[in-house]
């Protein structure tokens, strides 16, 4: 079966046409700053819908970002990127105020969990000697999925958090 799809840009919307199905989409592209000229990736939704975190590598190297809906803008995140490290491939609670992210601010990937009440980061893979990758976070933060490389081999890890702090 193939499917051919014809895309027309506008202002601020694609227009995808199924040719096959018959049927057409309006995808709207975002303003207030979600998309650069540089690479945007993992993005990932809270499970309220509130917020898309992202990566992206806008100020030359890669950051995570926070887009709010209901402000159609950037949310600002004090204390979570670092100049001298990159952070990446983020994961987001239920209602946004937890961000899990890959970071290789200790000089190997590790696993942290940026708390936006509080503005600080936990790093959770302090014990993990291997590489770490793909973070995925519980709706209510209390717990951490991910990859992680030891002995060669990659397992899934799961960190239980006290998040009654």
């Amino acid at each position: 079966m193939k499917i051919i799809i014809i895309i027309h840009l506008t202002l601020l919307n694609l227009l995808i046409f199924n040719l096959i199905g018959g049927c057409a989409r309006t995808v709207q592209l975002l303003p207030g700053g979600i998309n650069s000229n540089s690479t945007e990736e993992y993005p990932n939704y809270s499970g309220d819908g509130n917020y898309l975190v992202f990566a992206s590598d806008r100020r030359g190297h890669r950051d995570i970002f926070l887009y709010d809906f209901s402000q159609r803008q950037l949310v600002s995140l004090p204390n979570l990127n670092r100049n001298n490290s990159s952070q990446d491939q983020p994961s987001i609670s239920q209602d946004g105020r937890y961000i899990a992210y890959v970071s290789n601010e200790r000089g190997k990937s590790d696993i942290f969990v940026y708390d936006r009440q509080i503005q600080r980061s936990e790093l959770i893979t302090s014990d993990i000697k291997g590489s770490v990758s793909h973070p995925s976070i519980s709706g209510d933060g209390s717990k951490v999925a991910f990859q992680a490389s030891q002995l060669g081999q990659w397992k899934i890890v799961v960190v239980e958090r006290n998040i009654n702090n």
